[in-house]
Formats: structure tokens, C-alpha cells, sequence
């Protein structure tokens, strides 16, 4: 931008500026959400604010998904890096997937779960499981939408070998879009009396560990390792 104009722009007030501002968004759509639904970003972040705690659930888990493209995808596979994202279509149980010359790793993307506009302890998802666990996060590991198989179970819960990395955003916690902890699926734990199924809570501590990075390539690194490790529980007992 040509130096006069800055500086005309300083120099006016701001109902001016904000006037010039207005002009040129008739013009220069923020996103192209805004042609295919034809409404101003303005009126689709009011309709946004209108709604219901359920829906902004949904629009949080959205947002942390566009967050993981953008801050970590994009900047992974910049630069001449060896990875790559593979485009998905159609429906999978992981939201990317990257590969390099070695092979593809898929990632699930999930947010830190809230209760009460707070981040939510491990010990209040599930106090059996998880008692001892105050100091620890949690995370909700089930599909949005659930179903009946044809032999009547749950279709929700993700089974073990769908995904290999849980990434969870931790923006309730840290209110930064961009922080993410990692960890590899085959840690998570299991459903009490149903091994082959990932349980629907997964604790989630304040800061990365042994079990949890927030280095996207170190989580690689481990799964690529074979190593075998599980995130902490209680002696695996029932549901409350």
C-alpha cells in the first residue's frame, strides 16, 4: 500500500475510516462463505452469536479444525517439506491425513471437552475411571452422530486401528486456537469390557508428558516407534 495512503488513513477519524471500510467490503469478501450463502460475514457471525450452546459445540469443533489446517498442516507441509496432505472425500474416521516417503498417518482432530464455559477435569467425565485424575483434562472421543449397527450396537464409539493420532485442541484451557497436545491411538483407553473400542473420555493433562506432545512430529515419531504405552485410568471398571 502506497505510503500517502497510510497516512491519509491515520490521519482521518475513526467513523471515516470506517465508512471507507464498509465501502470497500462491498467489494472484497472476507471469505467466499459469504457468495455461496450471499450474506455478509457480519450477518453470518451474528446468526453465529444467536445460537444455542449445543450448536457452538459443534461450531467449536469446526473452528478447531480449521485452526489445525491452518497452524499445523499448512506450515508442515510448507517449505519443501517430504509431507504432504492427502485430500479426502467422503465420509472417514479421521479428519487429515498426511503422508511422506515413508507412508500416511491419519489424524483425529478433537476440542477439549467444557463444562460450565470451564475446561472440564477427567475426574468429572467419568469419577470411576478417572478419580485420581483431577489434574488432568479431558477429551471427547465418540462420532458426533451416533447409529445402530445391523447387530444393534452403538455406532459412536471408534474402534481401535481408525485413526493413528488424537490431536485435541486446547483452546478452552489456553484460549489460543493454535495449541494442540497429541497423542497416538493405540495409548488411548479402552472401553471397560469392550477392548476394541476407544472409551468415549480421554484424559488429557495441562501440559505435554510422556504420554502427550504438542509437537506434531514428535507424536510421528512415537507412533513410527512402536511403542507401547496407555494413557492413565483406574482399574477398568464400569461406567457411572
Amino acid at each position: 500500500m502506497p505510503d500517502d495512503i497510510v497516512r491519509f488513513l491515520a490521519q482521518i477519524t475513526p467513523d471515516e475510516r470506517r465508512a471507507i471500510f464498509k465501502t470497500l467490503r462491498h467489494e472484497f469478501p472476507i471469505h467466499e462463505l459469504e457468495t455461496r450463502l450471499n450474506t455478509s460475514a457480519e450477518v453470518i457471525l451474528e446468526a453465529i452469536s444467536r445460537a444455542s450452546d449445543l450448536t457452538l459445540r459443534g461450531i467449536r469443533g469446526i473452528i478447531a479444525e480449521a485452526a489445525f489446517k491452518q497452524e499445523v498442516v499448512l506450515t508442515f507441509t510448507s517449505n519443501g517439506a517430504s509431507w504432504k496432505e492427502i485430500p479426502l472425500v467422503g465420509d472417514h474416521s479421521f479428519d487429515f491425513a498426511l503422508k511422506d516417503p515413508r507412508g500416511q498417518i491419519t489424524i483425529q482432530v478433537k476440542m477439549q471437552r467444557q463444562k460450565e464455559q470451564r475446561p472440564m477435569l477427567a475426574s468429572e467425565a467419568n469419577k470411576k475411571m478417572f478419580r485420581h485424575l483431577d489434574d488432568h483434562f479431558v477429551v471427547e472421543t465418540q462420532r458426533t452422530r451416533g447409529g445402530k449397527n445391523a447387530d444393534g450396537t452403538d455406532t459412536r464409539p471408534y474402534r481401535f486401528g481408525e485413526f493413528d493420532l488424537l490431536a485435541v485442541a486446547m483452546h478452552p484451557s489456553t484460549n489460543n486456537w493454535s495449541d494442540f497436545l497429541y497423542t497416538v491411538e493405540r495409548w488411548l483407553v479402552p472401553t471397560p469390557g469392550a477392548n476394541q473400542l476407544v472409551f468415549k473420555y480421554q484424559p488429557v493433562p495441562k501440559a505435554p508428558n510422556n504420554l502427550w506432545t504438542d509437537n506434531l512430529e514428535t507424536a510421528i515419531d512415537w507412533l513410527r516407534s512402536d511403542m507401547q504405552r496407555r494413557l492413565p485410568s483406574s482399574a477398568l471398571s464400569s461406567e457411572e
